[in-house]
């Protein structure tokens, strides 16, 4: 990809799955990188897989002091952050019904108040300098109805919301752009499945096959580089064509 030689880039949620294979990208591409995660396990984890990291740091995205603590240790890193790839999430897989207050204010905090604590930082941050790059994990869950995951599906229809409308308060010097992946063939997707479960979702999706991390990390990376330069606000869906029909396709 163009321009991506030097970048520095910051990724949360970025010692497993989606996150690590996309640290891997910007590694491959030249880019600085910093993964910011809370799993000490995961970090120490991320740092013997991917040695040439400019940096992990700590924190909770959804605690607002500990997410400008990082974001201020990722500068201290690499001297400034050009991409913010907002990546950290969780999901618990529960009917309606079923989901507690307690539940529902921990996915919400992690989902998308952390999401907008850490695009709101680095968006001041890129906004004083003159330009810069925000991608967020969306979901397709956001997009269309899927049934155990009601709490989820909120925060990434609340995070495709977010994106657009950052967009265009932050235009022209900051792009922001969501990522919306199906199935996702990551550590935390593959725990929930059994294997038959595993091969019903695959024969309901037209490619016949989940996603794998490489797929979305090469679309962070490209969304990030100079070849996506007039591309903002949009949300991209990467699903196999999983959403591309209705009710009748499936």
């Amino acid at each position: 990809m163009r321009g991506l030689t030097g970048k520095r880039v910051l990724i949360t949620g970025g010692a497993s799955g989606i996150g690590a294979a996309t640290a891997a990208r910007f590694l491959a591409e030249g880019s600085a990188v910093v993964v910011l995660d809370c799993d000490a396990q995961g970090r120490e984890r991320i740092k013997c897989e991917l040695p040439g990291l400019a940096g992990v740091v700590d924190a909770d995205v959804a605690n607002l002091d500990q997410g400008r603590a990082a974001f201020n240790g990722a500068i201290r890193l690499m001297g400034g952050v050009d991409v913010l790839i907002n990546n950290a999430g969780i999901s618990i897989r529960h009917s309606f019904l079923e989901i507690t207050p307690e539940e529902w204010d921990k996915i919400l905090a992690v989902n998308l108040t952390g999401v907008f604590y850490m695009a709101q930082i680095a968006a001041k941050h890129m906004w004083d300098r003159g330009a810069g790059v925000i991608l967020q994990t969306a979901s397709t869950n956001g997009i269309v109805g899927q049934p155990y995951y009601a709490d989820y599906n909120a925060t990434k229809a609340g995070v495709i919301e977010l994106t657009k409308s950052m967009a265009l308060e932050l235009a022209p010097k900051v792009r922001v752009c969501a990522v919306a992946p199906g199935y996702v063939l990551t550590p935390m997707q593959r725990a929930e499945y059994t294997d038959e479960m595993l091969e019903a979702v695959n024969q309901k999706i037209p490619l016949k096959r989940h996603a794998k991390p490489e797929e979305i990390a090469a679309l962070f990376a490209f969304l990030a580089s100079d070849d996506a330069a007039y591309i903002t606000g949009q949300v991209l869906t990467i699903d196999g064509a999983e959403t591309a029909g209705g009710l009748a396709s499936r």
